[in-house]
């Protein structure tokens, strides 16, 4: 897949944490780059302003936590600051009217006089932080300085009153000051139409923004403004940017996901770490399970990838130290539908999406978000939940201390004795945590990892023949795992063995064998 598509799906996450509508980047590249021709922008710059207006907001996962601490809901607090302007007695009035939101009537009164006393100096650090955090992204992403060098810059201003203090005018990047007029006028139009778009741009001009950029916008602003609603149809504009045509290899993919689950984690600092910890183990498990490479490399990426519906959950709820609400619990419950949501496409991301999305379903139905039973939930779902639950236990969380290995065994060999995780699935996860498995080893029924392979390869209608080439063993060979498997599953056809590996979940979807 293309790193732009990736960038894309990322910003959609972005956007949820801004408390904005989906695709509020994108369309802020759409009136960025429109923009851009009329300045004259360079094919080569018309690149990094896609990269530099879909990150731009990418680093405000680093200062969440200050953010929630001074200001309660961190994403109403951002939804609340788009339209004020970042400096002086407006930024201090936003600051003031915002401080401890939520929080008692005496705790409001602490953090206003904090932030009076200290000039919001915490304020700036988290803006700081922000920075360096979303230029720290792109080097991961190999888009270089034309791009990580511009996302430093994502709060100053054109006279230089921002942060970094002192930056402003030409020192700021072009592909930065075009962002930073469409990020406003997007919001601004969106919610209150063309002429007020005009109007901020206007008295912000030789203040926030460059006179130059506010000029090329005034001066077309209805073909700027006009159809970007086309920002939906995303994968249709990349095809229009030669500059964006970048495929992704495995590894490539591999490292750019691992840096989109990094990001995630960083929302609250106590998941730190906790995704690459829910994809290693959920890869392990599904190898010593014996399912087929391309579904340990699914679960691999699906672990990596599982909490990025997150980043529509405030952090005053990740990190609440006592019980949530009913109201809270509801928002977290619907991170999963977030997470698939938002990895619907392109057609890579919708496949892991898919099986990211059944990481808190449960066998008796009692999971979110679609409350899938029993054989609904395939192995791949199956093992990704175990995963990180048992991830989850052996992690501090803000209102319990973290579980030993053991008692997280414990833990976990209870949630099967109720019905809500499956035996093998957690027995897999387990040893895969380096906990002593129960009993068997392999697949249900007591299946090794070969005949686990074997039941998935019939179930899709090979013949002995197909299953011996597929596997490298002999059509004698074939002949007895399958044998075995009959006698192990109670299985007497092959109608039967597959309706067994359905109930099981070993197969997420019925395609026939390729021969």
């Amino acid at each position: 897949m293309r790193l732009a598509d990736l960038v894309a799906t990322f910003s959609l996450a972005m956007d949820l944490g801004l408390g904005q509508p989906v695709e509020h980047m994108l369309r802020s590249w759409l009136i960025a780059s429109r923009v851009g021709e009329h300045i004259g922008l360079s094919e080569h710059d018309r690149a990094a302003l896609y990269y530099v207006t879909t990150l731009g907001w990418s680093g405000c996962v680093a200062d969440t936590p200050e953010v929630a601490a001074w200001f309660g809901d961190d994403i109403a607090a951002r939804r609340d600051s788009f339209g004020v302007d970042r400096t002086g007695f407006s930024l201090l009035g936003f600051a003031l009217q915002h401080a401890g939101s939520g929080g008692s009537a005496l705790q409001r009164l602490r953090l206003i006089a904090a932030l009076v006393a200290t000039r919001g100096a915490p304020v700036e650090r988290g803006l700081m932080a922000h920075c360096l955090t979303t230029a720290s992204i792109a080097d991961r992403l190999g888009l270089g300085t034309e791009v990580s060098l511009p996302l430093q810059q994502v709060f100053t201003r054109w006279d230089g009153r921002g942060v970094p203090l002192g930056i402003g005018g030409e020192e700021i990047a072009p592909t930065m000051r075009m962002f930073q007029l469409a990020d406003t006028v997007e919001v601004v139009h969106r919610l209150e139409g063309v002429d007020a778009a005009v109007d901020i741009a206007r008295s912000w001009s030789g203040s926030e923004f460059d006179p130059q950029v506010v000029d090329a916008f005034c001066r077309s602003t209805r073909e700027v403004l006009t159809g970007l609603e086309q920002a939906a149809d995303w994968g249709t504009l990349i095809d229009g940017e030669p500059a964006l045509q970048h495929r992704m290899d495995d590894a490539e993919l591999d490292r750019a996901l691992e840096a989109v689950a990094d990001f995630t984690d960083l929302r609250s600092r106590s998941r730190s770490g906790h995704s690459r910890t829910v994809a290693r183990l959920a890869a392990e498990a599904g190898a010593q399970f014996g399912l087929p490479a391309a579904d340990v490399v699914l679960l691999r990426r699906a672990g990596l990838l599982h909490d990025f519906g997150l980043h529509g959950v405030p952090a005053t709820i990740l990190d609440k130290p006592g019980p949530l609400r009913s109201a809270e619990w509801e928002r977290v419950r619907m991170h999963a539908y977030y997470t698939e949501r938002m990895l619907s496409r392109p057609p890579v991301l919708a496949r892991i999406g898919s099986v990211a999305a059944l990481v808190h379903e449960r066998l008796d139905g009692s999971g979110y978000h679609r409350g899938l039973s029993g054989s609904a939930i395939p192995i791949t779902g199956r093992i990704l939940g175990a995963a990180d639950a048992y991830a989850a236990m052996v992690e501090p969380r803000p209102y319990r201390p973290a579980l030993s290995p053991t008692d997280a065994t414990r833990a976990l060999r209870a949630e099967v004795r109720a019905g809500r995780l499956a035996s093998d699935a957690v027995d897999a996860v387990l040893a895969a945590a380096g906990q002593r498995r129960r009993g068997r080893s392999g697949g249900p029924a007591g299946l090794t990892s070969r005949e686990v392979e074997v039941l998935v390869l019939i179930a899709r209608g090979a013949s002995n023949k197909q299953v011996a080439r597929s596997l490298g063993i002999s059509a004698k060979t074939a002949g007895t795992h399958i044998e075995r498997i009959y006698a192990k599953t109670g299985a007497s056809t092959r109608s039967t063995a597959t309706l067994f590996a359905m109930q099981a979940g070993l197969l997420d979807s019925l395609e026939p064998f390729d021969s």
